[in-house]
């Protein structure tokens, strides 16, 4: 572990960026959850003999127990640090794999992935790790919360086009059990390295000088109103933009196979749509360095409702390519974006638990749109009433944005 103790425990320091490259891995390998039951929805259908909307259900509680498991996870990581949950819900996800490849129904199957994926798994990865980033950066708050979630995206990334050829190899059971041995015990080890605790955590504990009165006193009143209500805004706004954002995240690949171009090509479109996120989130980060994270939250919002418009009027190979490369790098910033928020506007000693609650709801919002074009699929045999449902979600989404930065700016106003 690089640098001093003196040295290694500063924000902005040798030791946090090389941190941070930890974290990066982490959630590599910990969100593999999020994106591995979507290739092999077809599979898991024909397997069980379900219909769509049955198939997607996997999916939509993972993501309520990734969640929910976010909350727990980053009130845990404010208390103890990060790496005790981390360790968790390394053993957690290795066992929630290998319990989903003995699966004998459909049932079975939800329960690992929502239970030991998801709440007690995945989720360890995720919420708590990007509050604990935040923690450790001032200077380049914006891009370094950027390339943590980048791990979120880098997961879509790879793990896709992996599943794929292994479930076409060998099966999606022998796949998951694989998935299991190698992502516990990797993200167990990365783990072991995390124990230092942020600094801003701990200067957060302290009272706060006569100079820092009036920036708690804002965040104690972030954009006018109280705790409880603006961070329930910024949950409304991270459900909406996310019921938007699984149209396409979770059934392209179905959606690929019912157009005749097969599941292959719909892994490959998920990885790139999702590896473009990654170049999103990165330059999103550098922009929310300069505007704040309500303007680039505002800013990534409006570029994926123009991606999902142009999902309507092309479902041709070479065009869906392209528009989901788009969607990829217009929505990718929108996540971290919300994280940023808290920070700026909430009092740092409870960014776990207050990141890890508006991310839940976002994560929550992947999971009623996931379930929720399953089952719009279902009533109208097509995907198009789908992307329209999304567009108007997005909608909800900007509203609630460009309320709170009125907000703000009404109260820089009145107090210039």
């Amino acid at each position: 572990m690089p640098g001093t103790a003196a040295h290694a425990h500063q924000p902005d320091s040798r030791y946090a960026v090389w941190r941070l490259l930890v974290t990066l891995l982490i959630m590599t390998v910990g969100s593999s959850g999020m994106y591995v039951v979507s290739v092999v929805i077809p599979a898991v259908q024909a397997d069980f003999g379900i219909d769509r909307a049955q198939a997607s259900l996997p999916y939509t509680l993972l993501m309520i127990g990734f969640g929910l498991g976010g909350v727990l996870m980053g009130r845990l990581a404010d208390r103890f640090g990060v790496m005790w949950p981390l360790l968790g819900g390394a053993v957690a996800l290795g066992l929630g794999y290998i319990a989903c490849s003995m699966a004998t129904g459909i049932v079975g199957f939800i329960a690992a992935q929502a239970l030991l994926v998801g709440l007690l798994g995945s989720a360890a990865a995720f919420a708590p790790l990007v509050a604990d980033t935040s923690l450790w950066f001032a200077r380049r708050r914006g891009i370094a919360v950027a390339i943590c979630a980048s791990g979120n995206y880098i997961a879509g990334a790879v793990w896709p086009p992996i599943v794929q050829h292994f479930v076409e190899a060998v099966g999606w059971r022998q796949t998951y059990f694989g998935m299991g041995i190698f992502c516990g015990l990797a993200m167990f080890g990365l783990a072991l390295l995390m124990r230092a605790r942020p600094p801003a955590a701990v200067l957060a504990k302290a009272p706060a000088a006569a100079t820092e009165a009036p920036a708690m006193a804002g965040a104690l009143r972030p954009f006018g109103f109280s705790l409880g209500m603006a961070q329930g805004l910024l949950c409304v706004a991270g459900t909406a933009c996310c019921v938007a954002m699984a149209m396409p995240q979770v059934h392209i690949v179905a959606y690929c196979t019912d157009l005749g171009f097969g599941a292959a090509r719909g892994a490959q479109m998920l990885s790139l749509m999702l590896a473009c996120g990654i170049v999103s989130r990165l330059v999103s980060g550098l922009i929310c360095d300069r505007i704040g994270g309500l303007r680039t939250l505002l800013l990534g919002s409006a570029l994926q409702g123009v991606a999902l418009l142009l999902f309507l009027p092309f479902d041709g190979l070479v065009p869906l390519f392209v528009v989901s490369a788009m969607f990829g790098l217009f929505q990718g910033g929108i996540v971290p974006s919300y994280a940023i928020i808290v920070r700026e506007h909430f009092p740092p000693a409870e960014a776990g638990a207050r990141v890890g609650t508006v991310l839940m709801f976002t994560l929550l919002g992947m999971a009623l749109g996931g379930w929720m074009s399953g089952k719009v699929f279902d009533l109208t045999g097509s995907y198009h009433a789908a992307f329209v449902n999304g567009i108007a979600w997005n909608l909800l989404n900007m509203g609630i944005t460009l309320t709170l930065l009125w907000r703000v700016r009404q109260r820089r106003v009145a107090a210039a």
